[in-house]
């Protein structure tokens, strides 16, 4: 026998009986293996079937004909509005109720979900192939049964055909799916990326258990939500109460109200095809209307602003947990995701934009998350220049990347105040979280605080510590650490609090590893491994399948394997050892995407030639002399600029230097 039960030692006595159930099998040398037990005790909860979800076929609307019809009808209902406002409740009623029953008429519904009809996995299984399956069966029992030449010659007979009927049903199925994405890639990008993501994760498995939080696996239902719920009021809702803030001067007069442009100019940055939040409005309900639509959503958000409250379903959340890594079962393993009304984050960013308007001048250069013409690039150049300053001339630098918690339980008005933020602003932005019941925790390791010595280190720790806290944040000591540039060993002892950081020789920051010694080989060999990685996903479901043309196979290269390989090139020397690896990771791929191999021996120039694909040496030279020439036109004061204008000051000590990204300049090779 090749199939067994397995049973520990315990439930032996209490399995009744085994047994092999033929007819089960389809080309395999396996058979099902059905076992009996006596159980005692309530029995755990099977999963039941997936639920079939209805939706709105919302695409309908970027039509011109269902665009009008629902206009229409949204003209129809604000028609029956009355002209003076009401109360923000009864107002936002009417519009939600109006605007979602217009996109059900006129768009439409449909079913989505697992239970809409056939597997993926499965079209291939035909009326056809279930019949020479049933025929292969048949025959196979009746060889059991009397085992004459004659049974085993039919049996040979239809294993034969039956073979040839599933491989040719999936060698159909899989060349439908093939011109199926052929189609999506001309058609539908976002459906073919969407598809092309689906195969790269492979099959998830859904898990109906989870632990509790002493350790012990939950099996019922009702246990596993409870649980769920648990661990989401223990992760977002903040341990100590927040102190009322009192009224302050000016918070109840009235500012100037919300013009239809600022409302205009929202939606159209909202992205379309994301998930509603609790009042099932997509973005696209908000983006089809014309100006009666808008005029009306203008108006509700008047009616908000002047009132300084706004309905509880623009304060509503509903939280969705997104697995990350690790066990399944573990709830710490999920990160949770909150999805908001979206008619309240189009009053929200008109908020925001006003706000920004007054505080942008007043935010110091180190904060790049957030604004306009900043990014990772920034702090990413800036940290690898300092290591490139101070390991060429030997100066040492220790350096703590922390980590910060912050639970938004309150607006700190105090602070808006502070940066000449209005009394009238203040009292609309803290109305969308009066009431607010799901709270978001922000962890991010985007901070790093530099200095010549631990002793310097320590006391600009201990200072952001004090601000953290005055500001309602705190440092998380379980993921802060510290890291020490410098030709020999140092050790660093950082405190926070009574806890000491943990000192560590590489870090991950903002997606980028900076090592203790300075070096970027290791982030490239994550970079290649990453780009392996992808490919391997894909090997077997994209990127060899005869099906799929060419062209189809590297729309995957452009948006998914470079820059997953190249992210943070700018930040690279090229040597002749990067070139060489990178060179050889790219072509490992298109040799793929060809049907080539090495024994084949084609140059690595032909295949470009052939699949019309440029360099990528070329395109990471490209982008790193657009970096510098934004480098060299970055005004006075931005961070960047100041570093690489900057002069390192020490002495060289012996031995040829490495090659830094600040021999990039007008004599280098880079520029000539």
């Amino acid at each position: 026998m090749i199939d067994f039960v397995v049973v520990s030692s315990d439930l032996r006595p209490h399995v009744l009986d085994t047994r092999v159930k033929r007819g089960a099998e389809l080309s395999t040398d396996h058979h099902l293996v059905v076992s009996w037990l006596r159980w005692w005790g309530r029995m755990p909860d099977r999963p039941g079937r997936p639920k079939c979800v209805v939706r709105v076929c919302w695409e309908r609307l970027a039509e011109s004909p269902v665009r009008r019809s629902f206009n229409s009808r949204l003209r129809e209902s604000f028609d029956h509005v009355p002209g003076e406002a009401g109360d923000i409740e009864s107002e936002w009623t009417m519009f939600r109720a109006s605007i979602v029953e217009a996109a059900d008429r006129c768009c439409g519904r449909k079913v989505v979900g697992a239970c809409r009809g056939g597997n993926a996995r499965t079209r291939w299984w035909t009326p056809a192939v279930r019949d020479a399956v049933k025929l292969k069966k048949e025959s196979y029992r009746a060889l059991l049964a009397c085992g004459t030449p004659e049974a085993a010659d039919r049996y040979q007979r239809a294993k034969r055909s039956a073979a040839t009927a599933v491989a040719e049903a999936k060698t159909r199925a899989w060349e439908e799916f093939g011109e199926a994405m052929e189609n999506d890639f001309r058609t539908a990008a976002k459906r073919f990326l969407t598809t092309i993501r689906r195969l790269r994760k492979g099959k998830q498995c859904t898990v109906n258990t989870v632990y509790s939080g002493d350790g012990v696996l939950l099996t019922s239902t009702r246990d596993v939500v409870d649980r769920w719920k648990e661990y989401f009021e223990d992760l977002l809702n903040p341990t100590n109460t927040p102190s009322s803030e009192e009224v302050g001067p000016g918070d109840l007069e009235m500012g100037s109200h919300i013009s239809g442009a600022e409302v205009a100019e929202v939606v159209k940055k909202l992205l379309g095809g994301k998930a509603p939040g609790v009042d099932e409005i997509r973005p696209e309900f908000l983006k089809a209307p014309d100006v009666v639509g808008l005029s009306w959503l203008t108006r509700l958000c008047n009616i908000a602003w002047t009132s300084g409250a706004v309905p509880l379903d623009w304060q509503t959340g509903v939280v969705v947990p997104l697995f990350k890594k690790g066990d399944r079962r573990v709830c710490s393993n999920y990160r949770g995701i909150t999805l908001l009304s979206l008619p309240g984050k189009v009053y929200s960013g008109v908020l925001e934009r006003r706000v920004r308007r007054i505080v942008e001048p007043r935010i110091q250069e180190e904060q790049c998350g957030f604004r306009p013409g900043r990014g990772t690039l920034d702090q990413l150049y800036t940290l690898s220049r300092v290591f490139e300053g101070a390991w060429e001339f030997a100066q040492p630098v220790h350096m703590c990347f922390v980590d910060l918690e912050k639970a938004f339980d309150r607006v700190p008005r105090g602070v808006l105040r502070e940066y000449g933020v209005s009394g009238p602003l203040i009292r609309a932005v803290r109305s969308l979280y009066d009431q607010c019941q799901s709270l978001v925790r922000i962890a991010g390791n985007d901070v790093v605080l530099l200095a010549s010595s631990a002793r310097d280190l320590q006391l600009s720790l201990d200072r952001f510590a004090a601000a953290c806290e005055a500001a309602g944040m705190k440092i998380s000591t379980s993921k802060s650490e510290a890291m020490v540039l410098d030709r020999k060993k140092v050790e660093c002892l950082l405190r926070v609090k009574e806890e000491i950081l943990p000192q560590v020789e590489e870090f991950k920051y903002l997606g980028v590893l900076f090592t203790s010694e300075g070096r970027m080989e290791r982030e490239i060999d994550r970079r290649i491994g990453a780009a392996s990685a992808v490919m391997r996903t894909l090997h077997r479901s994209v990127v060899v399948k005869r099906e799929l043309s060419r062209k189809a196979k590297l729309s995957i290269y452009r948006p998914i394997f470079v820059p997953t390989l190249t992210y943070g090139h700018e930040l690279w020397v090229m040597t002749e050892r990067t070139s060489s690896r990178v060179q050889a990771a790219k072509i490992s791929f298109l040799r793929r995407v060809a049907g080539l191999s090495l024994r084949d021996r084609v140059r690595s120039s032909a295949i470009q030639e052939e699949l019309v694909v440029e360099p990528l040496l070329l395109r990471v030279e490209r982008s790193q002399m657009g970096w510098l020439g934004h480098l060299v036109r970055m005004p006075p004061g931005r961070l960047p600029g100041e570093v690489f204008r900057a002069c390192p000051s020490g002495r060289r000590p012996p031995g040829r230097p490495r090659t830094c990204w600040r021999d990039y300049g007008p004599d280098s090779p880079i520029c000539s």
